[in-house]
């Protein structure tokens, strides 16, 4: 041993103790091992399982501490340095756990949503009905629904996701949010008449719907740098590959995104309807042959 110690140039004490720790470690991540497969022979519900094994993870990392702590540290009986080893281990393995706690603090601290809001947190969005120690629960909007209406699932998100992901919350600061219909019509109607339809049927519809909007931004503008010119329901014109397009944009409740829509939809098409020289468009494809149009203009001549 003396040997040894000489050549790898520490001393026979410093090596007793890496040996000692080393066969300690092997020890327990066998025994980890062996009763990690025993549990999975018995246990065959998944969540009981992961349960079981975040529990043995803990008892292995504090095994560890109260077993090889010692051989490195004359002090360890201090209950100072104690607590402080155990406290480091404990943060090793509760890792997520401490998260999830360090998120709940910051959203009870600094309130970026509340149950009832309507909040989007990277890819997923609904409403939230729940919040608690660990996790936040919410109905969820969107994904195969659209419109952002509810799907019925309910979705349990981990706290410490709001220090991690981009967080968007519907109602805080300004509660609306601004909706485009987007209204296509060929290049042969008349579309000025078109538009001219588009605002009747929007001051009937939907103009209502801002007249709150303006007194929320005042009250948002005091904490937030948000102001917006015109609140007022707008029409604006331009041209694609099918038509001329007439989008009307308007603020609107989130929740009433698609109940407006309809509203509108139901009323263009009334109004179109009974209008000649207005189409709406859609996607054609024409074909031109060149021998038969050629045969066709002498027969003409």
């Amino acid at each position: 041993m003396e040997k040894l110690s000489g050549y790898l140039n520490i001393s026979t004490d410093v090596l007793w103790k890496i040996i000692f720790s080393f066969g300690i470690f092997i020890f327990l991540t066998l025994l980890r091992t062996a009763v990690v497969i025993a549990v999975k022979r018995k246990i065959k519900d998944t969540k009981k399982l992961y349960n079981t094994r975040r529990i043995i993870v803990y008892a292995y990392t504090i095994l560890l501490l109260l077993i090889i702590g010692p051989i490195w540290f004359r002090g360890f009986s201090s209950i100072t340095t104690f607590l402080g080893l155990v406290s480091a281990g404990l943060a090793i393995a509760l890792h997520d756990t401490i998260a999830n706690i360090a998120g709940w603090l910051f959203i009870v601290f600094r309130k970026p949503f509340k149950v009832g809001d309507r909040i989007q947190i990277g890819d997923t969005a609904g409403d939230v009905i729940d919040i608690r120690l660990f996790q936040f629960s919410m109905v969820e909007i969107g994904n195969w629904v659209d419109a952002d209406q509810s799907t019925g699932r309910i979705l349990h998100v981990p706290n410490s996701k709001v220090m991690r992901e981009p967080l968007a919350n519907y109602h805080i600061g300004f509660s609306y949010i601004w909706n485009e219909v987007p209204v296509l019509v060929t290049f042969e109607s008349d579309w000025r008449k078109a538009k001219d339809l588009l605002q009747e049927i929007v001051r009937d519809n939907v103009q209502h719907l801002s007249h709150g909007a303006e007194d929320q931004i005042r009250n948002a503008a005091e904490k937030y740098m948000i102001f917006y010119g015109a609140l007022t329901p707008i029409i604006y014109t331009s041209v694609k590959e099918s038509g001329v397009l007439l989008t009307i944009r308007y603020l609107v409740d989130p929740r009433q995104r698609r109940k407006t829509e309809q509203q509108i939809w139901e009323a263009v098409l009334d109004a179109f309807g009974s209008e000649a020289n207005i189409e709406l468009a859609y996607p054609t494809t024409r074909f031109y042959n060149r021998e038969k149009d050629k045969h066709q203009e002498e027969d003409r001549l």
